[in-house]
């Protein structure tokens, strides 16, 4: 099974598909690298396509102690990167993933070609966010109690999942099915240290305001956790483009497969072409 190993001697499991300019998917908490299966499919036809799994999800390891924070999952995506000899990719992140692909542009932006923020943000609002730590330290204690199955059952009707439910049963069981066996240690880890450690997007205002890279933000508009801080990164990310799903919650690139793929293929087509420039000052007037 081909793996890349990180800095700190992680193996993380990946697979690849097609030829072209590389396309990096980073998954969210709730999925691995076989929820990019219809992106895989799609983007590998003329581009050279990854998907892996992070740390604490198998087939990757699910190493023991404090290796959960925000920097190792971003700098596993590098690592994967580095082991197929990439300087730079597209990067394509939902959620979890989304934030580890801001946090390249943040830290390693001359890695990323152009960045696809989907389901970005949720847990950043500073009023909530003391609840929201203390929410993920509850949820990391029942993936270690209750296990990964009966904790796919208590949250497969979590807000931001019905619309997934109500337009695709079949794939809404197959996710929260997957959900079922994932590793409960690695879940409790990735909880505990990732979404519940994470720092807020509002804090990264002046370094976000600086990234060149070019941004699609994709949100859902009954995604509540996600709309402000969309919103926030379009108003701050000088490339940014925003796009807003009707009628859909999280799980954007399973949810709404079609439109996903459309919205990223025109996406990184501009990208490639030069067309996707930094907003032009003179379109920003001051209020």
């Amino acid at each position: 099974m081909p793996h890349a190993t990180t800095r700190d001697d992680v193996r993380i499991y990946f697979e690849e598909a097609g030829q072209g300019t590389p396309i990096i998917f980073l998954h969210e908490f709730a999925a691995d690298y076989t929820n990019w299966e219809p992106q895989m499919r799609y983007f590998s036809r003329g581009h050279r396509c990854i998907t892996y799994s992070a740390r604490g999800y198998t087939p990757s390891d699910v190493p023991n102690g404090e290796v959960y924070t925000y920097t190792h999952f971003y700098t596993d995506a590098l690592a994967v990167l580095d082991h197929l000899g990439i300087e730079r990719a597209h990067l394509v992140g939902l959620s979890m993933g989304a934030y580890s692909s801001l946090q390249i542009g943040l830290n390693a932006p001359q890695r990323a070609m152009s960045m696809t923020l989907a389901g970005v943000g949720s847990g950043s609002e500073l009023e909530t966010l003391d609840a929201w730590r203390k929410q993920c330290r509850a949820n990391a204690e029942q993936f270690e109690t209750l296990g990964s199955a009966e904790v796919a059952k208590i949250t497969r009707e979590a807000p931001s999942r019905i619309p997934f439910l109500v337009k695709d049963p079949r794939g809404h069981a197959d996710f929260y099915a997957a959900l079922a066996r994932h590793d409960s240690r690695g879940s409790a880890n990735t909880m505990r240290g990732f979404q519940g450690g994470r720092p807020s997007i509002y804090t990264l205002t002046d370094a976000i305001r600086k990234i060149a890279t070019p941004a699609l933000i994709i949100c859902g508009d009954e995604d509540d956790p996600c709309i402000g801080a969309s919103l926030f990164l379009k108003k701050h990310l000088p490339a940014a483009g925003l796009a807003m799903f009707p009628k859909s919650g999280h799980v954007l690139n399973l949810e709404e497969p079609a439109l996903f793929n459309e919205s990223v293929a025109r996406f990184v087509t501009l990208v490639e072409a030069g067309r996707w420039p930094a907003r032009d000052p003179r379109s920003l007037t001051a209020h």
